[in-house]
């Protein structure tokens, strides 16, 4: 039997959106408001699916308990309340678009996973914007 099991977590972080390889007016033309150079915030909602068997003896695809602790000690205990931009390591080189937030986070939750289970990661920016990320 194959299942999905999901978690919901949310985080409230900043950033700014800025290429270093563009001039200051290219930025400020592509990123619009999200290029302020005093940042800007949102209140991130991470939705976190693990897919793979059932595990006949206990009736659980993975434990949610166990999601939970890997999903904040690898990505909420890390990002919220923080400047991506500044305060976040995995941002330094890597512009914090939701794309890249995403990716950062599933591969942060990945590599604590057992390698049988599938990972689908959706973050929200906003209640209308959100980016879907399953690896590669």
């Amino acid at each position: 039997m194959i299942v999905t099991a999901s978690r919901v977590e949310r985080f409230n972080a900043a950033h700014r959106l800025h290429n270093p390889e563009w001039s200051d007016a290219k930025n400020a033309e592509f990123f619009g408001l999200c290029n302020n150079k005093n940042f800007h915030g949102h209140n991130y909602t991470l939705i976190v699916k693990v897919t793979g068997e059932v595990d006949p003896e206990s009736g659980y695809l993975i434990d949610l308990k166990v999601l939970k602790n890997i999903i904040r000690k690898q990505v909420t205990d890390r990002f919220d309340h923080k400047n991506l931009s500044l305060d976040v390591e995995d941002f330094h080189k890597l512009n914090p678009t939701a794309e890249h937030i995403a990716y950062v986070a599933w591969h942060r939750i990945k590599k604590h996973l057992d390698p049988k289970f599938a990972l689908h990661v959706t973050l929200y920016e906003t209640e209308r914007n959100f980016v879907e990320y399953e690896g590669r």
